[in-house]
């Protein structure tokens, strides 16, 4: 009987730890959300003040473990929400665990469509795991880079 109990303890406790950590996955939604209010934030405060914002006021520009990220066109990390010390790098180059150039879809995707949705793999800022993630890209009017927002899958 103790181990029937010990067993329905863990399993509860797993279940409301699943629970809890899928309340912290934002959505494709909230994603794409994040990012429109990023881009509504550049048009309002400019282009500094707002990648500055992005990288420092998680308050505001991190949601659950969504953050907001901006680069240049050429694969420069204007802004980064999860790591400040990705600021000023370039990552161009940059793949994911399977070899994809992420980033440089994420700069032609930018460039050619304007929003869209890139994959890839990557490290989750709270789990450190490699996960698969969406990422929603919007490119900057009048400005040669684009504002993102990923979500975990």
């Amino acid at each position: 009987m103790k181990f029937f109990r010990t067993l329905m303890t863990l399993l509860f406790a797993g279940v409301i730890s699943v629970s809890a950590m899928a309340q912290d996955h934002g959505t494709k939604e909230e994603a794409k959300s994040l990012a429109n209010a990023a881009l509504a934030h550049i048009k309002k405060v400019g282009n500094d003040q707002a990648f500055k914002d992005f990288t420092t006021d998680k308050a505001n520009w991190s949601k659950k473990d969504l953050y907001v990220f901006a680069m240049d066109a050429k694969g420069l990390t204007l802004a980064h929400g999860a790591n400040e010390k990705l600021v000023g790098k370039n990552m161009m180059e940059l793949k994911d665990q399977n070899g994809k150039m992420f980033v440089r879809e994420i700069t032609d995707l930018a460039a050619a469509k304007g929003e869209g949705w890139v994959d890839y793999d990557w490290a989750h800022p709270v789990t450190k795991k490699i996960e698969g993630k969406s990422t929603y890209v919007k490119r900057i009017p009048g400005f040669d880079g684009s504002v993102s927002v990923g979500t975990y899958r």
